[in-house]
């Protein structure tokens, strides 16, 4: 197992490019703040940027606590760096998890089966609604994140705990990588080699039997508004319209469609830009929603 284990972690890097990386942490050395002791730098990190705080209370302007959820590779911390707080200095009470983790693969979250992933979110889900005295919360994921999101509305009874679900760069009907997954099929056995040491990451290949199973029977389920927000530019969800969904009350948006300018591909959409925070704010509060422009909002 140690072998097995040594030749994937070689392979780690470019499987993160392939199948939604998000991040590569800004503290590989830490563990993230949701398994963080007390006073552990990535702890003060979180609560010290006003996020992960329990004690947070929803105010009237912002009623519903606000998960974010990482995507491939991504943690609970480093994934968030520039939403969380930018959400926080409008008034949101913000929180955020890890999921997927794997044994032996610290700080590299999001490789276990998204199934699994899903349980995990719809106990941190109930862990937060009863931190703050509330019935539903919103979810903004990223990549992975988004996707997996969907699967706990669909089957962990999130439908009944969440009102919206903002999408940024979402692999919600899987990705090709341009073709290049079709690859594996002509490597016996690679496809289920990764699938046994990796499955969260074969779990979003185009036609997965999970995304078969999430997908069918329609994209989205009534009470849930569904926001997916896209980048022309994104180099792991191919295409980026398959992140779309269809269904009553959906906004797909694209970033450049708001902004000409803006360059972002997949890893930047959930990191740096303002364009898709912005537009991810509007999402949470439609009706207090402003023109998202190029301009810092």
């Amino acid at each position: 197992m140690k072998l097995r284990w040594s030749r994937t972690l070689t392979l780690l890097p470019a499987l993160a490019l392939a199948l939604g990386a998000t991040t590569v942490p800004a503290a590989a050395a830490r563990p993230s703040s949701a398994t963080a002791p007390a006073g552990d730098a990535a702890h003060r990190t979180a609560v010290s940027s006003g996020w992960n705080n329990y004690s947070c209370k929803p105010s009237a302007a912002h009623p519903r606590p606000v998960i974010l959820v990482h995507g491939t590779l991504g943690n609970s911390v480093d994934n968030w760096l520039g939403l969380a707080p930018y959400l926080v200095a409008r008034g949101y009470c913000v929180f955020s998890l890890d999921y997927g983790q794997l044994p032996g693969v610290p700080f590299f979250h999001g490789l276990g089966p998204v199934d699994a992933s899903a349980r995990q979110l719809a106990a941190y889900v109930d862990r937060v609604l009863a931190a703050t005295g509330t019935d539903k919360a919103d979810l903004v994921g990223h990549s992975q994140g988004g996707m997996m999101s969907r699967v706990y509305l669909r089957f962990y009874g999130g439908a009944d705990k969440v009102n919206a679900l903002v999408g940024l760069a979402p692999d919600n009907h899987g990705t090709d990588l341009n073709g290049l997954t079709r690859l594996l099929d002509h490597f016996p056995g690679a496809k289920k080699y990764l699938h046994e040491l990796t499955p969260g990451l074969t779990d979003q290949i185009a036609g997965s039997d999970l995304l078969n199973r999430l997908n069918e029977g329609g994209d989205t389920l009534p009470g849930v508004r569904y926001t997916v927000i896209a980048t022309r530019y994104d180099e792991v969800v191919t295409p980026y319209r398959s992140g779309f969904l269809d269904g009553p009350g959906v906004r797909n948006v694209v970033v450049q469609d708001l902004c000409a300018l803006d360059l972002s591909e997949h890893v930047a959409i959930g990191l740096i830009d303002r364009v898709a925070f912005h537009e991810a704010a509007n999402a949470l509060d439609p009706a207090h929603a402003t023109p998202t422009t190029c301009l810092p909002g």
